[in-house]
């Protein structure tokens, strides 16, 4: 297949969401010239997402245990270990930590089941996939809060099982001195539909370099502004490259290029 225009590096079109019409939603993608990573969640997204990879060229998959998954209890390590051997896998994940909704318990929990996955992605040298989101919307000039803080600590302390390319923060939503550490360790930053209405975002997107950005929608949620109040879909990414080229008075080519490369350089895709 020949090298994408984009790339839509989380996005779950295996989910419900598309039952009536997935076929139809990925082929307007890839006639597009949109590659997609298809993000599992839990064991059984993670088994739908390597599934949909193998009926089509320019679609690949992440297996993981979301933070929020709490009807998962433990991380099936080895469970897990096999699905992420599928040769259409691309990265763990997503995993991370999400305090929009926390006890003590659940904190500790997630935690360790996070630590597990970094185990993971080390042992079968695939990158990770990020989620981190704190108590609620960011604001602009609002500290991130806790859970950045608590992501860059296991971070730190797990150094040694990061890969060189570890991964992608997914739907970015930290501060500039959060984007600071993350990128020290090596990390790339990925943003979506929000970025079109939500100006909170604009200030990251110029402190990062366009070489360490990788573009998403995270569909079926949070479409971009051309699309409130429907369903997201791996096409409408193409308005996330636009507003990135806005903000940085780049023209859409050079963004779409740049974003490319970074996401097949980071994820390995082929």
């Amino acid at each position: 297949m020949n090298t994408p225009k984009l790339i839509d590096v989380h996005t779950h079109t295996h989910f419900a969401a598309y039952g009536k019409d997935r076929d139809a939603v990925i082929r307007r993608a890839l006639d597009a010239g949109i590659w997609m990573i298809n993000v599992g969640v839990q064991k059984d997204t993670s088994t739908d997402a390597i599934k949909t990879t193998h009926d089509y060229e320019g679609i690949f998959a992440t297996v993981g245990l979301h933070p929020v998954s709490i009807e998962e209890s433990f991380f099936d390590y080895e469970y897990y270990k096999k699905l992420a051997e599928d040769s259409k896998v691309v990265a763990i994940g997503e995993c991370g930590l999400d305090y929009y909704h926390l006890t003590e318990e659940t904190k500790a929990q997630q935690a360790e089941v996070f630590k597990k996955q970094i185990e993971l992605s080390f042992e079968i040298k695939k990158p990770l996939m990020i989620h981190c989101r704190d108590h609620g919307k960011l604001q602009e000039g609002e500290s991130s809060g806790k859970a950045f803080a608590d992501l860059i600590s296991i971070f730190k302390e797990e150094k040694n099982k990061l890969l060189d390319n570890p991964g992608v923060i997914h739907f970015f939503s930290g501060t500039v001195e959060d984007a600071k550490e993350l990128m020290d360790l090596g990390f790339l930053f990925s943003f979506g539909g929000a970025l079109t209405f939500a100006r909170a975002y604009e200030k990251l997107v110029k402190y990062i370099p366009l070489e360490r950005i990788v573009l998403e929608t995270d569909a079926p949620y949070v479409a971009p502004q051309a699309y409130r109040g429907k369903r997201n879909e791996p096409l409408y990414v193409e308005e996330v490259a636009k507003k990135i080229g806005r903000i940085l008075g780049k023209d859409f080519e050079e963004v779409a290029r740049i974003t490319t490369e970074n996401a097949i350089k980071v994820f390995g895709l082929k």
